[in-house]
């Protein structure tokens, strides 16, 4: 910048803080421009003040904020020095002197007693609380309290209003600081509820108070000191109803539903009157739909606070049943809007109104919350008289809350599918087309609820009924729904299941394919699409009729308003292509693919949904031909990455701004609220950049090798996206496709497919991946998506977890005990959420499921440990040394059998590794293990066994004490009267090849005649078959050296050993090696040479396919 202009900044600098108060005006009048450039050119000089002289800017605003004329610049005056106080990077507070300092305070609480128009008093009081919430907790502002005391009553109800105003922003900001004041405070706001005079306002503001600081309070008993203000605080909101002053009302009613939300067991004493007066408020008529949907919608937030209050509202089912009536009612309000039947999509809700909306989504949101068990019952009362009503919106009610319902009732109704099935398909005959439509909509909906069991029991009426609803040729949105509803029946669906009917549906929607309303041709072709993808290669004999319509579609549907056709015959084509494999659809592909092609480099509006289609569509066509698709990868490649780096489009205004960001039901934008900001963002964008980075994850699995020119720009891309937290979708592709990268990478290097690059560049990528999957880790909020990064972490390990140093290892292991300690809080926390008073059989089943996502962490948390060990041998021992204290825990009794086989399987992999140097260890865990051997869980019990016998082969001297022990809990596992049972053969079999190991490699401190023998008994084993090959194959080696305990005396055990090579034989492949079986049949055959009088008294024993198998052996 030159001196010139410097000079020239400086000068306006030193007549904005001059003692003329006309150029700071202008600035502040400058900073609310709507000119971007007069605005940034005031916002550079701001600054420049507030480096240069602070105190004097401070003052400067206070000033106008005490005595300008104009309304604005007042209000500006409290933001700007809100901002300057506010806590972050540009906090000035510290930089002002004592003496502004002091002025500063008083300036504010002096303008909190001028008369002032309100949007201004409540900017003052945001400052103020921004400021005491720095200040305060250290003492910095001794007079504010008694001050606010001193307003709270007063008798100018402005004055009381601030006081809460500040009070409640203070109890969510430094809370602990009013704390002590309780007895007080709680003085003031029972005075304030119950005063008769005071006004709604104050009222308001006093109820805001009280529920702030009853969140803020962190002992029940604290809380419960306000118990006998609640009366109090519901009269607050019906005297407001009774006087008319709805909004007042509708505010009181949204702070009721925050506390609802965050503290429902304050409400649990009064319980039965809260919830009575907002169900009468849904209920009455003469009210706004407003203040009626915000009753419901407190009832409901209590119904869903099951963390908090688990099981409370399933104590009140006179209520539910009220609520359910009142849900029932809002259906009822849909008129028979003629655009209804002439609509061109299917997202037309001609009719439909907010009430009836509200319903809608509130009856799923209740059952979910409850459960089947509290409001199938419900249902079942109530339903019946809606669908037998004569007029037509009370059965379309009943149907449609039929499939609100079914998610959150699945497990109930599943029990009941008969009743459900019957109710829905009675109704497929209704006169009315607007209810065929929802009983149709029911069994798409109960198709993807309640399936498979759906498809599986009821697919002989169901199919043919949705077959007949698609020859309503005067009601093509039936025609479409009928289609849509074949969609969601076929994806919960079997091939065998499917097939029968496939004559009769693929012929029906071809009809419809060629009908002229474009909806009813997209249904159908997401039809075919479904039905090819759930029939697979059944569909290859109707591949030659629909083919050629699809791709007419394809070549033809150009308009702009067969946009959607378009993108939906690429879905169909794509997906048929995959069910018939690439011999049949090679040709066409070739064509489809050129349209593809020319499509891509053509000008698409940003709104198109076909961007979207064909990005799945291409991976399709990839997944259907390999290796063949390689070549149009420089075509769909571009594009693809554009899609997965598209930036969120995101719009943040304070969260209690009156302008809501615009059009707040606009489909396309989802807000979230976070802090004191809400952030809209469009949800079309997110979509898009999901779908890319799945893409991206398809092609690098598909493609292997021949993906590794992509993979540079691919990491680049989706490495940040592990932390990309505005859309689950994309972090779980970004987290799946990681290993996929390192395997392109590995393969290519080891195949010459690396343009020259060598071990190094995995190196580099294995540098650039584990540490951020690692980081990510870290700060996941979503347990699935744990598990998810725990098992590509582990991939990723096997693939290249060679490559890492040692402070690299050790991030892995820290980030293990940080998952391990999390996974138990969360744990311990669900185990207290079990004491609540209300705790009930449905939130223990919800408990039991959210633990069984815990044992997924846990089960990967084993995986990558056994990883680290196989890798690293003797040199991850220190490490496992300092993760004992978080595994030994987990052998406990009190712990799930999950953890313990975990536990155990760890241990496994240390001794079978490290061998000697794991001996250490044997003294801590063998007692462990031996009692492990006798567990309930199989699954435990095979793991110890397993363990028992890497002992006993690599444990030597150190083993020795416990062979007679480790024998006898083996023992105990093989003769086990269930020992074979489905559930128990893996230990059996774990058992027998421990027993082996005993014979083999402590022969001489066992009573070998005798356990021999019984392990011969036991063989072939034929659950486990990797130690089937493990075990054959030692008793190979056994009999090649004539082991005379084997062979018994006079070689009496020879005819169980040929019996047992001739089983193991006749398995093929599975019980034994190619090597082994080699052996096996040399062994055969010198027995027919030396002892053949033997072999053929063996031979009668056999049964006669082993017969058969073994001379034609003997006589190769």
């Amino acid at each position: 910048m030159n001196s010139e202009s410097t000079q020239l900044q400086q000068a306006q600098v030193a007549a904005i803080l001059g003692p003329d108060l006309g150029p700071f005006e202008t600035l502040i009048s400058h900073l609310m421009s709507s000119s971007n450039e007069q605005r940034s050119q005031a916002e550079l000089l701001f600054n420049l003040c507030k480096q240069t002289d602070p105190d004097a800017l401070s003052l400067k605003l206070a000033h106008l904020l005490q005595f300008s004329q104009i309304l604005e610049a007042r209000a500006m005056s409290a933001i700007l020095l809100r901002k300057q106080l506010t806590r972050d990077d540009t906090y000035l507070w510290p930089r002002l002197t004592p003496s502004t300092q002091s002025s500063l305070k008083s300036i504010l609480l002096a303008c909190i007693q001028i008369d002032q128009p309100k949007s201004i008093s409540k900017k003052l009081c945001d400052t103020i609380s921004e400021l005491a919430s720095g200040i305060l907790p250290d003492n910095g502002w001794p007079e504010l309290l008694p001050f606010m005391f001193q307003c709270v009553s007063s008798d100018s109800p402005r004055l009381q209003e601030s006081a809460f105003l500040i009070f409640a922003q203070l109890s969510q900001y430094i809370g602990d600081s009013l704390t002590p004041h309780i007895k007080h405070l709680h003085a003031v706001f029972l005075q304030c509820l119950t005063s008769s005079t005071a006004n709604s306002d104050v009222r308001i503001a006093a109820l805001n108070a009280v529920i702030n600081f009853i969140q803020c309070l962190s002992s029940s008993t604290d809380r419960d000191r306000f118990q006998d203000l609640l009366p109090a605080m519901m009269r607050t909101l019906t005297e407001a109803l009774n006087s008319g002053q709805e909004a007042t009302a509708q505010e009181a009613l949204e702070l009721l539903i925050e506390l609802a939300g965050t503290e429902p067991r304050f409400l649990r004493r009064q319980l039965v009157d809260v919830v009575g007066a907002m169900l009468q408020i849904a209920e009455a008529e003469s009210l706004e739909e407003g203040t009626r949907h915000l009753a419901v919608e407190f009832v409901i937030t209590l119904a869903e606070a099951r963390e908090r209050a688990p099981g409370m509202m399933r104590k009140l089912p006179q209520f539910i049943s009220r609520l359910f009536a009142i849900l029932m009612k809002m259906l009822l309000d849909i008129e028979d809007d003629p655009a209804w039947h002439t609509a061109e999509t299917e997202d037309e809700d001609a009719g439909e109104t907010s009430n009836y909306s509200v319903g809608q989504e509130c009856l799923d949101r209740l059952s979910i919350s409850l459960g089947g068990n509290t409001i199938v019952p419900v249902a079942s009362e109530q339903l019946p008289a809606y669908l037998a009503a004569a007029e037509w919106q009370k059965r379309h009610a009943a149907l449609i809350a039929l499939a609100q319902i079914a998610e959150g009732c699945v497990k109930v109704m599943t029990k009941n599918l008969e009743q459900v099935v019957a109710m829905v398909l009675n109704s497929f005959q209704d006169q009315h087309p607007r209810v065929r439509w929802a009983a149709i909509n029911a069994i798409g909906q109960l198709s993807t609820d309640l399936g498979p069991d759906l498809q599986t029991q009821y697919h002989q009426r169901v199919l043919p009924a949705l077959a007949a609803a698609m020859d309503d040729f005067h009601n093509p949105r039936v025609q479409a729904h009928a289609a849509s509803a074949v969609l969601n029946f076929s994806e919960n669906c079997t091939s065998d299941i499917l097939t029968p009917y496939l004559d009769g549906i693929v012929s029906k929607l071809l009809v419809l394919l060629q009908n002229g309303k474009q909806m009813v041709q997209e249904g159908a072709l997401t039809a075919l699409a479904s039905v090819a993808d759930s029939s697979q290669e059944h569909f290859q004999k109707y591949y030659d009729a629909v083919m050629p319509y699809l791709k007419a579609i394809l070549v033809n549907a150009t308009d702009k308003s067969n946009r959607m056709l378009r993108a939906k015959s690429m879905e169909c084509i794509s997906l048929v292509g995959m069910a018939v494999g690439k011999e049949k659809f090679r040709d066409d592909a070739k064509q489809v693919m050129e349209v593809l092609m020319s499509l891509q480099v053509s000008q698409m509006e940003t709104d198109d949904p076909t961007t979207s289609y064909m990005l799945q569509a291409w991976a399709r066509l990839c997944k259907c031909l390999g290796q063949d698709f390689l070549p149009y990868m420089q075509f769909v490649m571009p594009p693809l990455l554009q899609s997965a780096s598209l930036k969120p489009d995101v719009t943040i205004t304070s969260a209690d701004s009156d302008n809501d960001i615009d059009d707040s039901d606009d489909e396309s934008m989802e807000t979230i609220t976070l802090g004191d900001k809400r952030i809209g963002i469009k949800t079309s964008v997110l979509e898009e950049k999901a779908t890319a980075c799945n893409m991206l994850c398809c092609y690098a699995d598909e493609l292997k090798e021949g993906f590794f020119p992509w993979i540079d720009q691919v990491a680049g891309t989706l490495v940040p996206l592990l932390k990309f937290y505005f859309h689950e979708e994309v972090r779980k592709a970004a987290v799946s496709a990681m290993p996929e990268l390192l395997r392109s990478a590995k393969l290519a290097i080891e195949k010459g497919q690396s343009q020259g690059r060598d071990a190094s560049y995995l190196k580099f990528l294995t540098d650039s991946i584990i540490p951020a999957l690692v980081e990510a880790l870290h700060k996941e909020p979503d347990t699935e998506i744990c598990a998810s990064m725990l098992d590509s972490l582990n991939e990723c390990l096997q693939i290249s977890g060679m490559l890492l140093n040692e402070s690299q290892v050790k991030s892995v292991v820290d980030e293990i005990k940080q998952v391990i300690t999390a996974s138990s809080s969360r744990k311990r926390e669900r185990a207290e959420r079990a004491k609540a008073e209300d705790f009930d059989a449905e939130e223990g089943e919800l408990i039991k499921e959210e633990n069984e996502q815990e044992e997924e962490v846990f089960d990967q948390v084993g995986e990558i440990l056994g990883t680290l060990i196989k890798t690293f041998k003797a040199s991850f021992l220190p490490f496992f040394d300092e993760l004992s204290s978080y595994l030994t825990p987990m052998w406990g009794r009190d712990k799930t059998p999950e953890e313990r086989r975990i536990a155990i399987c760890i241990f496994d992999d240390v001794a079978e590794q490290c061998r000697e140097a794991a001996l250490k260890y044997y003294e801590t865990y063998l007692p462990f293990l031996l009692e492990a051997c006798n567990d309930d869980n199989p699954d435990v019990r095979q793991a110890a066994v397993y363990g028992l016998g890497v002992c006993a082969e690599f444990g030597g001297s150190v083993f020795k004490p416990l062979v007679g022990e480790a024998l006898s809990r083996l023992n105990a596992v093989v003769q086990h009267p269930n020992a074979l049972q489905q559930d128990n053969v893996m230990a059996y079999d774990n058992a027998v090849s421990a027993l082996g190991k005993i014979c083999q490699f402590h022969r001489d401190n066992i009573d070998a005649a005798q356990v021999v023998p019984a392990w011969l008994n036991c063989l072939p084993i034929k659950g486990d078959l990797i130690e089937a090959k493990v075990v054959h194959d030692q008793l190979c080696s056994m009999v090649e050296r004539s082991d005379g305990d084997l062979l018994g005396p006079n070689n009496q055990y020879l005819p169980k050993i040929v019996a047992v090579f001739a089983e193991v034989l006749c398995a093929g492949k599975d019980l034994a090696t190619e090597q082994t079986a080699g052996r096996m049949k040399n062994l055969l055959k010198q027995l027919q040479q030396t002892l053949p009088s033997a072999l053929a008294a063996t031979f009668s024993a056999l049964q006669p396919q082993q017969q058969l198998a073994l001379q034609s052996i003997l006589s190769s």
